[in-house]
């Protein structure tokens, strides 16, 4: 969507123009919940979510000024709603693990097995970080947001993130040191 586009979505919501809505959902819907999809695993959940993420920006149409890009804010709105519901549920969901490396067809059983077995760990390993390490760890590895932007996301500081950062990183460390001594 271009400048121009954005600008006069935004001119139509402040005007009550509900088919603005409309375009906007259709166009940036499927973004949004690929961002709460990161942190929650669950599709109906997610939907739920994103649909949230629009009534609140249609609520909010009056007073919300965009100074980012319009996909970035509203990435930053599904994320947000995302970590909100983190928070009032304290359910934390299973991450998903994405190597860089699928094993291919042609590879051995065991190799296979150890490929499934090590992405569990993996899981495991995420899943048992205290939930702002977690959360911290989430954005940073998987949002790729700096520490300033994972700071202003949370509310805490940027001392805060460097320190859960380092956090997670030594709990998964630690955690995983059987499968590290293997790959080194």
């Amino acid at each position: 969507m271009s400048i121009q586009q954005t600008e006069d979505i935004l001119k139509r919501l402040k005007s009550d123009d509900r088919s603005a809505l409309k375009d906007l959902f259709q166009s940036y819907y499927q973004p949004v919940c690929q961002a709460i999809n990161r942190f929650i695993r669950d599709p109906g959940t997610t939907e739920d979510l994103a649909q949230e993420v629009f009534l609140r920006f249609w609520e909010k149409r009056h007073s919300i000024e965009v100074s980012s890009s319009l996909p970035a804010y509203l990435r930053r709105m599904a994320i947000n709603e995302a970590l909100g519901y983190l928070r009032r549920n304290k359910r934390y969901e299973e991450d998903e693990f994405d190597p860089s490396m699928e094993p291919g067809e042609e590879a051995s059983a065991e190799g296979q097995y150890l490929h499934t077995e090590l992405e569990q760990s993996v899981r495991n390993a995420i899943d048992t970080l205290p939930p702002k390490c977690r959360a911290v760890f989430q954005l940073s590895r998987f949002e790729e947001l700096t520490y300033n932007e994972i700071a202003d996301q949370m509310g805490i500081s940027v001392k805060t993130v460097e320190n859960q950062m380092g956090k997670a990183l030594r709990l998964l460390r630690e955690r995983l040191q059987g499968y590290l001594n293997i790959l080194l």
